[in-house]
């Protein structure tokens, strides 16, 4: 009999391995890189608006490795762009996943000089390519890139994903059986509890001293005041290598009962902002805290993300309940933290008020000279909306103060304002809206509609009109006419507010690319410029975020 119940498990391990491999091939694809996986981030780890949606595998601190493909297939794209993948290559495959490679310092020869073709047949050097499966065949191992720091990269890496090619969902690469040793279990440092009878902003989050005792977490009985509450922890997973990951797989039972899940196995970019409505927002702005809800905000609509019910514990019994969470990474390391909670007494209920903004619910808030209009998916809880004006003697207009950079919204919304004088058509043609949200500025030109400037964010602070008459320009790192004997010309690009929007560089009359990385735009000098050629003219046109344009004339020898 005990025979027969071990070939039964047998039997069940067998069927829901195999299971589990037709979902998610094993062994199928390589390490993208010569050297072995060593993780800087993983899926789904917490990044700013965004979920990370691939592996970031270190370098050694290194550029130019050997970037191979994962697998036979072709390349069916490739990206250029200043941020984000920086320059990126998409391998489709026939077993129906995409695998992508991004902060790539160069492609393969051909490749590359494809891409260089087209980028001075369009004379632009940003690019978005797609390929038919025999322009570039590639089988696994075989050389497609070399590694780099470029776009959004903080420091030298390999990015890289693998993707549904139907549907374009971002899937865990973990799950797909790479050799990447992990014995250490996820790291739990704080435990948190919400009062939920109106909204996870308002009073905000309770924190819950956590305490580590042998194998398990614990913490001392949470006494709380609200009958419905909801908890989120703050954590973190590490492989062998010691940095700080993603939570994959959380589990919240009350008395024994799930009450709420989320496992983090596929994304689609169309919804990883999403991830303002996973963690809490102000923690994470404010204090750069990671801390995870362990519930369904009502406004966040992620899918294929949690189980169970909404995450809502009701307490309204007055009695001790026992409270379980059981964190787990890809590999099956596992934490617990055990706990007990109970509501010892209520006090009231937070108000809520007329320019309350809640989740599925549109909302338009005015003052005497802005207007912001909110759509149905804005927020993730429920908000009392703050907006307010103030004098601003930089600003053509007042400053719209619009609630706090503190609380997300998940989508563009529409805000006007109306200067505090008078505009010519002159005046209104570089007038720019700029928004300000603590950590960074957003600045665009708005449509005008009379005298009301419009935009659009998806972000809140506080927002002014504010009017450019600087011109841009280009500061270039050799001396006026002379020799220049390093690699690459360099220009350092600046304006006094927004951005460089359009760069155009015609060397001796011909449009020659330059790379943009940051605020510089540099050229590495190639045929089109060889050395020995002797004096070169470059004339550089740069526009800024409010239309004013500016030409320079350098000259150097070569």
């Amino acid at each position: 009999m005990k025979i027969f119940l071990r070939l039964i498990v047998v039997v069940c391990l067998m069927s829901s391995m195999t299971a589990f491999a037709q979902n998610y091939p094993q062994g199928y694809f390589r390490n993208p890189l010569n050297i072995p996986i060593n993780l800087a981030a993983n899926f789904g780890a917490v990044r700013s608006n965004h979920f990370h949606m691939g592996l970031d595998i270190r370098t050694n601190s290194q550029e130019n490795l050997s970037v191979v493909a994962a697998a036979d297939g072709y390349v069916s794209r490739i990206k250029v762009e200043r941020y984000g993948f920086g320059n990126a290559v998409y391998i489709t495959h026939p077993n129906g996943y995409t695998t992508v490679y991004a902060h790539l310092n160069k492609y393969f020869d051909k490749l590359d000089e494809y891409v260089k073709n087209q980028q001075y047949k369009d004379e632009k050097w940003e690019q978005d390519i797609s390929f038919s499966p025999n322009q570039f065949p590639v089988t696994k191992g075989q050389l497609i890139a070399l590694s780099g720091n470029t776009g959004g990269s903080a420091g030298p890496h390999l990015h890289f994903e693998i993707r549904d090619t139907k549907t374009e969902e971002c899937i865990n690469p973990l799950l797909f059986g790479f050799n990447i040793p992990d014995g250490i279990a996820p790291i739990i440092s704080g435990l948190y509890w919400y009062d939920r009878r109106f909204s996870t902003y308002e009073p905000g989050a309770n924190g819950i001293v956590v305490k580590k005792a042998g194998s398990v977490y614990t913490s001392n009985i949470i006494q709380v005041n609200s009958p419905q509450i909801s908890f989120a922890i703050k954590a973190v997973d590490k492989a062998n290598q010691g940095f700080n990951l993603g939570i994959y797989d959380a589990e919240l039972l009350m008395d024994g009962k799930l009450v709420y899940s989320f496992k983090i196995d596929r994304i689609h970019y169309n919804d990883t902002r999403y991830i303002n409505g996973c963690v809490d927002y102000i923690k994470f702005v404010r204090d750069k805290m990671s801390i995870q809800h362990l519930s369904n905000l009502p406004g966040m609509k992620l899918p294929n993300y949690s189980s169970g019910s909404n995450g809502m514990i009701n307490l309204s019994d007055n009695e001790i309940h026992n409270i379980e969470i059981i964190l787990k990474d890809v590999n099956g390391n596992t934490s617990r933290l055990t706990t007990k909670v109970q509501m010892n007494n209520s006090s009231e209920k937070v108000s809520s008020n007329s320019k309350t903004v809640f989740p599925n619910e549109s909302k338009t808030i005015k003052t005497e000279n802005a207007e912001i209009n909110l759509s149905k998916n804005a927020v993730y809880d429920a908000v009392n909306f703050n907006m307010s004006e103030k004098s601003d003697a930089e600003a053509v207009s007042n400053a719209i103060i619009l609630n706090s950079p503190y609380i997300p919204v998940h989508d563009n919304y529409s805000l006007k304002i109306k200067p505090n004088r008078k505009l010519s058509n002159e005046e209104k043609n570089k007038t720019v809206i700029e928004l300000n949200y603590g950590s960074d500025k957003n600045i665009i030109k708005p449509k005008w509609s009379g005298d009301w400037a419009e935009g659009q964010f998806n972000r809140l602070g506080t927002a002014r009109l504010l009017l450019d008459n600087g011109l841009p320009s280009v500061s270039p790192s050799w001396k006026e006419g002379s020799v220049v004997t390093t690699s690459s010309l360099r220009l350092k690009g600046s304006t006094k507010i927004g951005d460089i929007e359009s760069f155009r560089a015609e060397l001796d009359g011909k449009w020659l690319s330059f790379a943009r990385i940051k605020d510089d735009f540099v050229y590495v000098f190639d045929e089109k410029c060889p050395k020995g050629s002797g004096s070169h003219t470059l004339k550089v046109t740069t526009i800024n975020t409010a239309g004013n344009s500016n030409t320079q004339t350098f000259t150097f020898q070569r």
